[in-house]
């Protein structure tokens, strides 16, 4: 039962009949088999030893497989470090079973981005009379930043930071995607500003130019 068998014939096979096939497939059998003492003798303290049978059709034990047979797996087991902004751009609406406990306390955030999770956002977060008017909202984007999804749920929990404005819109859109990325696209602030040249028109010094490689 542990052996898996695969047969090919042509018709050179056939010729010789359903008895000659059979013979093949024995003899098949035979070669794949191996009994409890050759097991323990394939498998080693120090790890995996070749057998004779290395060479030909392996039995369906994976401790006796070459590791250029074997598919490596593994899994996360912790995180060091959260890369991704936790922001998200998406659309809010009301959740679609109104009898709900969770009707009552919560709206769903859909992001643009497929690759983050819907998110759980509380209607106090809301506009206010997104409840009772849905629809005029259904258009509009909006900023949430995930705080936390559980191992057993399906959605993210998360606020809603701003409402960015319509969608399709240039600068609700390139503010969303300021903020999905982190990018800081606040104002500088004066100290920033004094480090430049305030006397304009601004040019460089002749004696600046000697100085400098000329890549104009």
């Amino acid at each position: 039962p542990d052996v898996i068998i695969e047969a090919q014939f042509d018709d050179n096979d056939a010729e010789h009949g359903q008895d000659h096939l059979q013979d093949l497939l024995t003899d098949d059998v035979k070669k794949l088999s191996l009994d409890a003492g050759e097991k323990a003798k394939a498998v080693g303290i120090g790890g995996v030893h070749r057998t004779k049978q290395d060479d030909g059709p392996k039995v369906n034990d994976p401790r006796l497989l070459p590791d250029k047979f074997l598919q490596r797996t593994a899994k996360v087991v912790y995180i060091l470090e959260k890369k991704h902004s936790r922001a998200a751009t998406g659309f809010i609406k009301l959740l679609a079973d109104r009898n709900s406990d969770l009707f009552r306390r919560c709206a769903m955030f859909s992001p643009v981005d497929h690759r983050v999770p819907r998110v759980y956002v509380s209607l106090a977060d809301c506009p206010p009379d997104f409840v009772t008017r849905p629809e005029d909202y259904s258009n509009m984007l909006f900023i949430c930043r995930i705080v936390d999804w559980k191992e057993d749920s399906n959605f993210a929990t998360g606020q809603l930071a701003k409402s960015l404005g319509q969608a399709g819109e240039i600068e609700p859109e390139t503010e969303g995607i300021l903020t999905e990325y982190g990018v800081d696209f606040s104002d500088f602030s004066p100290e920033a500003l004094e480090c430049l040249p305030q006397s304009l028109p601004w040019v460089i010094s002749p004696g600046e130019l000697a100085k400098r490689r000329d890549l104009r």
